[in-house]
């Protein structure tokens, strides 16, 4: 059983790293990747320079860290997958409540991870660590949909037939995080435009009435 200073410790580790990733998602969001340093990080975080080091090692890893963080919602060592809502948009008695789950997730996800996640997709250009990072999470956002409709067919909660294979593509392109930034800075639509829109086409991919 760990003992109270262990615990002490564990919990001012992650209150440090959580002043480092606040301190570095509002740097890497006004000054954009390039412009950002480490030690302005640290300064921003009012930590030594060496703790960001130790804990991060490179701008990449720190920045990659951020926006898995904002797509989790905190930095508990719990993933998407595992969040109550998504839990939720696989095991609700309805279709619909299903669907309402996974855009509230959706919405949640988009307006903590907008901003940054911009940062870090013009920053995989130059760094491979980022550009792996957002392969990975494309296909782990696949991967959850397939899922998605797989348990809504197999719950009884889809027509008989239906292409789980074009729904978890079609929906995959709909949900991403990308495809937000691109409706919120061609559109203008904010994440409650968005999730109403996604909830509406989400729903009609279903079958549902509307």
């Amino acid at each position: 059983m760990p003992s109270d200073k262990t615990d002490l410790r564990a919990a001012r580790v992650a209150e440090t790293e959580e002043k480092i990733l606040r301190a570095a998602t509002d740097l890497f969001v006004r000054q954009g990747y390039t412009a950002t340093t480490l030690a302005q990080v640290a300064e921003h975080a009012h930590v030594g320079a060496r703790t960001v080091y130790v804990r991060f090692g490179t701008k990449a890893a720190l920045l990659k860290r951020a926006v898995d963080v904002a797509f989790a919602g905190d930095t508990a060592p719990v993933d998407v997958g595992g969040r109550p809502w998504s839990v939720l948009s696989r095991t609700a008695p309805t279709a619909a409540e299903r669907i309402a789950a996974l855009v509230s997730g959706a919405r949640q996800m988009m307006e903590r991870v907008g901003d940054i996640l911009s940062v870090a997709l013009q920053a995989a250009a130059v760094e491979p660590e980022l550009a792996a990072a957002a392969h990975a999470g494309r296909l782990a956002t696949r991967e959850n949909l397939r899922l998605f409709w797989t348990r809504m067919a197999s719950d009884g909660l889809l027509e008989p037939g239906r292409d789980l294979d074009w729904l978890t593509d079609t929906s995959t392109v709909l949900i991403h995080a990308e495809t937000y930034l691109l409706a919120r800075d061609m559109i203008g639509w904010d994440s409650v435009g968005h999730a109403e829109w996604l909830s509406t086409t989400l729903s009609r991919l279903a079958g549902l009435p509307r």
